[in-house]
């Protein structure tokens, strides 16, 4: 299916009705949450998909707003014949509590006093984040999520929808973040709030409605952040070390690189679209986040009930690799149902909202949804379960097959014989089929999972397993049929 934009869109507002109540025990009364959403809910509202927004971010992830041409931050995956199909997918994306897009944060305006929270706006985490989204999507009148998903400080806040609400989705992708904040991620978040709080024009917090702002402060933060996110091979390739407009060296402090310019620009843009106080607040429950218990992250993630996605970027080094292996080695030792996947690219941090090819092609093979009725056999050879063993031997052998379903007069099914039977027959000198076959079957159903199946054959060293509906037997599958499906996807 070709590529399409959802086209133009519109952010809404959702006013939460009750206070809100936060992890430091505070409260916040009219909170408000600015979202879009891209398709249809379906009537059995099952095919909700959040996705969850970056550091900076905001609601409008996709389409184009107006007679704007710049469409919306994950555009590439959003939309017709894209991973998230708005054709099949209902998609909704929010602006984080203690943002600065329309969602309630510092520059709200503070009911008690009737002027700009700024720094009264209480100290918020990622929990607060997730425990707002939760109310938003209840007022949607969605009971659960098909997916979550979210890249950096969104991936952040996938992770903590599984472990606040682990019932409350069927699967989650975390992409290029953490579990928890290390200390190098605080030390750089820091440095970017005390740029801020230094700046001579942020006054402490109050410089709402004044024509000076902490805009220098706020420039440096981000510039500091956005270096974050690139990779040298990417600043290489993108700027080498070549010059910006002249053909030699100043000799003095102007911009003579590239890359500076490009720093700069980056700075300058950034303080027309976001709050700096909002930036303290998130930066600050970046900092927070930490899904350890006691510093035991298994134990942290001990609830998961999802099927997960972890994506990593094998050149990031904001969170680099072995942090998402970390947080995939917790999920195994809990048993959960995960997959790993790494993105190769030189683009850094940022390749999850640039690698359009990867991105699409790995959270749509982890979204779909594959069922053994998709790939079983269904023209399958059986034997009645009075039967010979000689009889089952014929059988197999003018059919090519090493499994053999053993039935009763109504087609239910009574057991399996496979070639290893056959050979254990001589050995104890039998004759009769039900002296050999196996009576306790493991079955599946057409509606089961493949990857479910797929991993309870590899627990169990099974290579073919029954399908029934009920007791009456409707086919078989096998681990060459499963290879075959994944190896084609």
């Amino acid at each position: 299916m070709k590529q399409k934009s959802v086209g133009k869109v519109i952010t809404k507002t959702f006013a939460i009705e009750d206070d809100l109540k936060l992890s430091s025990g505070k409260t916040l009364s009219n909170v408000e949450l600015a979202y879009e959403t891209y398709g249809d809910l379906n009537s059995t509202k099952s095919n909700a998909v959040l996705v969850c927004h970056a550091l900076t971010g905001d609601a409008h992830a996709a389409g184009t707003h107006g007679g704007k041409k710049k469409p919306g931050w994950w555009d590439m995956v959003i939309g017709p014949g894209k991973a998230l199909d708005t054709e099949k997918y209902f998609v909704i994306c929010s602006n984080v509590l203690g943002g600065c897009k329309g969602s309630t944060g510092p520059a709200s305006i503070n009911p008690k006093t009737g002027e700009e929270y700024a720094l009264d706006f209480p100290i918020i985490t990622i929990e607060d984040m997730v425990h707002a989204q939760m109310k938003l999507i209840e007022g949607l009148g969605i009971e659960k999520l098909y997916a979550v998903i979210g890249g950096s400080m969104g991936g952040m806040q996938a992770l903590q929808w599984t472990v606040s609400y682990p019932e409350m989705m069927k699967k989650a992708c975390i992409i290029a973040t953490t579990a928890r904040s290390s200390p190098q991620q605080i030390a750089f978040n820091e440095v970017g709030r005390q740029s801020i709080i230094s700046d001579p024009f942020w006054n402490d917090g109050r410089y709402y409605g004044n024509y000076l702002t902490p805009r220098s402060g706020l420039s440096v933060a981000r510039m500091i952040g956005h270096i974050t996110y690139l990779s040298d091979a990417s600043m290489y390739k993108k700027f080498g070390r070549d010059l910006q407009d002249r053909d030699e060296l100043s000799y003095d402090f102007a911009l003579d690189f590239q890359v500076e310019s490009y720093l700069h620009h980056q700075g300058e843009s950034f303080v027309r679209r976001f709050d700096a106080n909002s930036y303290l607040y998130i930066t600050k429950a970046v900092d927070y986040f930490d899904l350890a218990v006691e510093g035991n992250l298994a134990d942290g993630l001990k609830d998961v009930k999802a099927k997960m996605q972890i994506i990593a970027v094998d050149s990031d080094w904001l969170y680099p690799v072995d942090q998402s292996k970390d947080l995939l080695a917790a999920l195994q030792t809990n048993d959960v149902d995960v997959v790993y996947n790494e993105v190769k690219s030189d683009y850094g941090h940022d390749a999850f909202l640039l690698e359009n090819g990867q991105m699409n092609f790995l959270l749509s093979n982890f979204l779909s949804e594959h069922h053994v009725g998709d790939v079983m056999k269904t023209e399958v050879p059986t034997i009645h379960i009075d039967s010979t063993i000689k009889e089952a031997a014929v059988i197999m052998f003018d059919n090519e097959i090493t499994h053999l379903p053993v039935v009763n007069d109504d087609n239910s099914l009574a057991g399996i014989v496979t070639a290893w039977d056959l050979s254990k027959s001589i050995v104890e000198d039998c004759s009769e089929l039900r002296e050999v076959m196996t009576k306790n079957v493991r079955t599946c159903k057409s509606s089961d999972e493949i990857e479910h199946i797929a991993r309870l054959m590899k627990k169990y060293n099974i290579s073919c397993l029954p399908v029934v509906d009920g007791e009456s037997l409707e086919g078989l599958i096998t681990t060459d049929r499963i290879s075959h499906l994944i190896s084609n996807y």
